[in-house]
C-alpha cells in the first residue's frame, strides 16, 4: 500500500525540482561546483581534454609561482626506462581522455576540486625524448620548481623510473614515507650501464637520502622477480606480497600502512600493473595474481587524513587495452589520491 501522505510529500518537494535542485547541503555544495544555470552541466566528451577534468593552465609553468595553484597534475610522458614493452609515455594521453571520473568521491564523501586550487599544468617539458639521463635531470629541476612554490604535485607517467627524480625534488629537505602499489618492489640495482630504470626507482631514492625506507610500505607484489628484492628487505621496507591482500586482511593492511608511514610526509606511488591484468592489461609487465580494482581503492581510502604530500600514477600503455579499462581504473585512482592530498589539511580550504 502506497504512503499517500510520503508520496505527496516528494511530490511537492521534487515534483518541480530540475536535475541541478539539490536539497542535502552536502551534495548541494558538491552540485553548485557542477551545474551552472540550473540544471546545465558541462558535456563530458565536449572541449579540450585534461587530467581529472581539471582547468586546463599550461601558461603556470611559466609563473615561478604556478599560479599559485595549491595541487598541480602533471603528465611525465617519458619510457625510456623500461625493461619489457614500451607504451607509457602514451599514459598522460590516454588519462586526459577519460572522461566522467569525480567530481566526488562516495566514501570519501570529498569533491577536491572544490576544495582547493588544482589545475593540469601540462607536461614536464623535456629536452631529448632520446637521452634517459637527461630526462630524468629535466624531471627533478621542474619538480624542484613546484616544490620551491610550495605547490604538492600529483603526476601521471610514464614509466616507474620517473618518482625516483620526483622524490630527489620532494625528499631534499626531508626524507619522505612511501605508500607502494605495485607488482615489483622496483628496488633492483643498475642494469646495463644505466641507473634509471624502471625496475629500481626506490633503491635509487633511499641510497639518494630521500626515502625513508622504514616509513615504506610495498603492497601487491608478486611474480618471478622477487629474487632481485633483497634491497627492499634489507633497507627495513615492509612487504606485503598480492596472496596477503583480500577483502578479510585489508582492514590490518591498513593499520600496517598507516603505522609505517606515521604522520610525516608521505608519497603515494601506484602502478597500474599493481592490478591483475584480467582488469587492467595495458602495461608493460602484467603480472597474474593481481589485486582487484575495489581492494585498490579500499586501501588509498583507508589512508584518508594521512600527510599526502604528492603522489603519481604510473606504467599506463593504452596500446594494449582496446577496451579503455586500464584508464579507466588509473583515472579512478588518480582521483582518489587526489582526494587523499586535499583531505591531508596541508592544502586549499581543508
Amino acid at each position: 500500500m502506497v504512503d499517500q501522505a510520503h508520496l505527496d510529500a516528494l511530490r511537492a518537494k521534487y515534483g518541480n525540482a530540475s536535475g541541478g535542485d539539490i536539497f542535502e547541503p552536502h551534495f548541494r555544495e558538491v552540485a553548485q561546483s557542477q551545474f551552472k544555470g540550473g540544471d546545465k552541466r558541462k558535456w563530458p566528451f565536449a572541449g579540450i581534454p585534461t587530467l581529472l577534468d581539471a582547468p586546463g593552465l599550461p601558461e603556470a609553468q611559466d609563473d615561478e609561482h604556478f599560479g599559485g595553484l595549491d595541487i598541480a597534475l602533471v603528465g611525465v610522458p617519458m619510457d625510456l626506462g623500461v625493461t619489457n614493452r614500451n607504451g607509457s609515455r602514451f599514459g598522460p594521453r590516454a588519462l586526459r581522455t577519460i572522461e566522467r571520473i569525480g567530481p566526488y568521491d562516495h566514501v570519501l564523501r570529498t569533491s577536491p576540486m572544490s576544495k582547493a586550487k588544482i589545475a593540469d599544468i601540462g607536461d614536464v617539458p623535456m629536452c631529448s625524448r632520446f637521452d634517459l639521463a637527461q630526462c630524468h635531470l629535466d624531471i627533478e629541476t621542474f619538480y624542484r620548481r613546484l616544490a620551491g612554490a610550495g605547490v604538492r604535485p600529483l603526476s601521471v607517467g610514464g614509466d616507474h623510473s620517473i618518482t625516483s627524480s620526483i622524490l630527489k625534488a620532494l625528499g631534499e629537505k626531508e626524507p619522505v614515507g612511501l605508500i607502494h602499489i605495485d607488482a615489483h618492489c622496483d628496488t633492483a640495482g643498475p642494469y646495463e650501464g644505466t641507473k634509471f630504470q624502471h625496475g629500481g626507482p626506490f633503491r635509487l631514492a633511499v641510497l639518494d637520502g630521500v626515502l625513508d625506507p622504514r616509513r615504506t610500505i610495498q603492497i601487491g607484489i608478486r611474480g618471478p622477480a622477487e629474487y632481485l628484492w633483497e634491497f627492499s628487505y634489507e633497507s627495513g621496507m615492509t612487504v606485503v606480497h598480492a596472496e596477503e591482500v583480500g577483502e578479510a586482511s585489508l582492514p590490518r593492511l591498513i593499520e600496517r600502512a598507516r603505522e609505517v608511514v606515521g604522520d610525516g610526509p608521505t608519497y603515494v606511488s601506484f602502478d597500474i600493473d599493481s592490478v591483475d591484468p584480467g582488469f587492467a592489461p595495458g602495461t608493460g609487465t602484467p603480472e597474474v595474481g593481481g589485486l582487484h580494482p575495489r581492494e585498490v581503492l579500499q586501501i588509498l581510502r583507508g589512508l584518508n587524513g594521512l600527510n599526502i604530500i604528492g603522489g603519481d600514477v604510473v606504467e599506463v600503455a593504452p596500446q594494449y587495452d582496446a577496451t579503455t579499462n586500464t584508464a579507466q581504473i588509473a583515472a579512478q585512482v588518480l582521483h582518489t589520491i587526489l582526494c587523499l592530498m586535499v583531505n591531508s589539511g596541508q592544502v586549499g580550504g581543508a
